[in-house]
């Protein structure tokens, strides 16, 4: 079945309320698409609520505190990590009480270990990324990390199917060398594909170990080929990618993928409600056209994923719930649009 989700992160402060909009508005589709609500996650709760530092309160055995430039790695576990752990629990007690009864797919994101490394510093120096020992500690860390947090949704959701995303928006810029340093006037040494390969794989066998069902590695908004190339190196289960940033010869890659069975997870760009509702057959077409002209069988489009798109690599919030609902319904009509073509063959 077509599925579709949405990535967040989302607006306001209220968890419950936002969880129960997650799963009302993804919980009942129609015939032919899979709803995948997410574990929400809402950063305009502060500093101790922003996509680093929850994915920060989630590292095992690597204490974090929060630093002049950012978050920072720490000597010793403190107050700041402790804070954003609370949120998390926060979070995950929201879902307890809604999804307790679930039995669908339920996904839940983070960070992935490489943009994760270019936005955490070291405890005295530059970014984690400059230190081959650091990000070493620091894929081993969020693997375990990420694999406990595993086990705490399966326990507060304990008959959903679980799709772990691994959000990569800075992966171009790790492969590329365009990480800056602290000073701003460098640049850090670029890291091999095969080898940014190899560590996402470490941390989705510990996924997988933990009882996660897909594991999903996301490049963000920006599409770039050696970034793509490494996220197709590892064993996930789907690579997410944004529809309107794939273009022209771009979408032979693409086509690969699909070929050798990998589930393309496409983000849609935001659709402002307007007079007369979104164009869902414009939106549609971002996926299906190209998919088309690349001669993929039209029934492929059962596999795809959408979802609402703030996958880049800050914490692009909509304004309100309200907001969130109608993001969530346009795409909830774009996987409709999608499975009545992949139907009709």
């Amino acid at each position: 079945m077509t599925g579709v989700s949405a990535l967040g992160p989302w607006p306001g402060h209220k968890v419950l309320k936002a969880q129960d909009v997650a799963f009302t508005e993804l919980a009942s589709t129609a015939t032919g698409v899979e709803g995948i609500p997410p574990l929400v996650h809402m950063p305009k709760r502060g500093e101790y609520a922003t996509t680093v530092a929850r994915t920060a309160a989630i590292l095992e055995e690597m204490p974090t505190e929060l630093g002049t430039h950012g978050w920072k790695l720490a000597d010793r576990p403190g107050v700041d990590v402790e804070r954003a752990a609370a949120l998390l629990r926060e979070d995950l007690d929201a879902l307890a009480v809604l999804g307790n009864g679930w039995g669908g797919p339920l996904m839940v994101s983070a960070r992935g270990p490489w943009t994760l490394a270019s936005q955490l510093w070291l405890a005295r120096g530059d970014r984690v990324l400059s230190d081959h020992g650091a990000v070493r500690d620091l894929v081993d860390s969020l693997a375990e990390g990420l694999g406990l947090l595993t086990v705490r949704v399966r326990e507060a959701a304990p008959h959903a199917q679980i799709r772990v995303v691994l959000r990569e928006p800075n992966l171009p810029d790790v492969i590329g060398g365009a990480v800056s340093t602290f000073s701003g006037h460098g640049r850090i040494a670029a890291v091999a594909a095969p080898e940014a390969a190899a560590a996402l794989d470490r941390v989705l066998a510990r996924l997988r170990a933990a009882g996660a069902d897909r594991v999903v590695v996301h490049g963000g908004s920006r599409f770039a080929s050696r970034s793509l190339a490494a996220m197709a190196a590892t064993s996930a289960d789907g690579i997410g990618l944004a529809a309107a940033g794939v273009r022209g010869p771009q979408w032979e890659a693409v086509a690969e993928l699909v070929e050798r069975g990998t589930r393309p997870w496409f983000g849609l760009p935001r659709d402002h409600p307007r007079k007369g509702g979104p164009d869902i057959a414009k939106l549609a077409a971002l996926i299906h056209k190209p998919w088309r002209e690349m001669g993929l069988p039209v029934a492929g489009l059962a596999d795809v994923v959408v979802h609402t798109d703030t996958s880049g690599a800050g914490d692009q919030v909509l304004g309100n719930l309200q907001a969130a609902a109608y993001e969530i319904r346009t795409a909830v009509r774009v996987a409709e649009a999608l499975a009545e073509r992949a139907a009709d063959g």
